[in-house]
């Protein structure tokens, strides 16, 4: 197959936002300040022009915090399409370099992201079948919070172990419930490693045979960029959507407190300096745009491969994406 599926995908997602008033806002690939998150790793570009370059310079990982001070600017609903590149191994769900789908709403709330998403995607598998593309008859949706996962899968309630200092007692009670989940040493990880490991395998499994899995309110040692439940703060306000089983898309509601944000970032920086030896610099550009100030918004990152792939049929021929 050729990848006209996947360019009529990406004709279909400007037609939506088209259609909803929001402005494509292009963003630069190489960048000064890559996203930050522990696991995730930029690649370098080198010059032979800037050899000597104070500032080391990357391809974008995500165009988010360039997004976010168009937010401290004035623009209220925006969206971005464009290629971004991740150092991780290739596989049938990861390539290095992909085509996210990020936007934002300012003054709203992440409920609102969602349900542009559902819309989203059923534009998306209207408009490829429209254009003579098999891709399934109709998709059925779920939805659940983290706790109610962990109960019914993993027989816990992860919120009584929400507090990043309880990653001794996550550990034991999963090796309690599950004693072969867990390597078998002496090592504390992190607190989001225990959560990470029963959610991929005991919970994210169930997913496969799903059309559309909404996740909501997740334990608050996974915050990020998100703000916290204000009558629950061990929640935090974001969801993630699954399509047949893989992880589509990722929404926050977006913290714009600037203290708070440093803080988060500084142990997002301390963990990959402990795990991977090296450093990136600090996200001036977000901390910028959170000193001008950023109204309340909420914001969410799609995978358009995947997207595509989840709205495909069974019986239709897998496209070739650019590796």
């Amino acid at each position: 197959m050729t990848n006209i599926p996947l360019f009529k995908t990406v004709e279909a997602l400007r037609k939506f936002f088209a259609i909803n008033d929001f402005l494509e806002t292009p963003t630069p690939p190489v960048v000064t300040h890559p996203g930050m998150e522990t696991h995730l790793h930029p690649f370098k570009v080198e010059s032979v022009y800037r050899p000597n370059s104070i500032q080391n310079l990357y391809l974008q990982t995500s165009p988010e915090f360039h997004m976010k001070k168009l937010l401290s600017e004035g623009l209220e609903k925006i969206y971005n399409l464009s290629y971004c590149f991740r150092d991780e191994p290739s596989s049938e769900t990861h390539r290095f370099q992909f085509l996210m789908l990020e936007w934002y709403r300012a003054n709203s709330y992440y409920h609102e992201i969602l349900e542009d998403t559902l819309n989203l995607i059923e534009h998306t598998r209207i408009y490829l079948l429209e254009n003579g593309i098999e891709v399934k008859e109709s998709l059925n949706i779920e939805h659940y919070s983290v706790d109610d996962l962990f109960k019914e899968y993993v027989g816990l309630s992860i919120l009584e172990y929400a507090h990043i200092d309880q990653r001794n007692e996550l550990k034991d009670a999963l090796n309690q419930l599950h004693p072969n989940l867990l390597p078998h040493h002496e090592d504390l990880w992190p607190w989001e490693d225990y959560f990470h490991m029963a959610f991929l395998n005991l919970i994210e499994p169930h997913f496969q045979q799903k059309d559309l899995v909404v996740v909501d309110e997740f334990p608050a040692p996974l915050a990020a960029l998100s703000t916290l439940k204000k009558d629950d703060p061990r929640v935090c306000e974001r969801f993630e959507i699954y399509i047949s089983g893989i992880e589509l898309c990722n929404c926050f509601n977006e913290l714009t407190k600037i203290e708070e944000q440093r803080e988060r970032m500084k142990e997002e920086a301390l963990r990959k300096r402990e795990l991977y030896q090296y450093e990136l610099p600090e996200p001036n550009i977000l901390y910028q745009a959170l000193t001008k100030g950023i109204p309340p918004s909420a914001g969410i990152a799609l995978g358009v491969e995947r997207l595509l792939m989840g709205l495909l049929s069974p019986e239709s021929e897998t496209p070739s994406f650019y590796h």
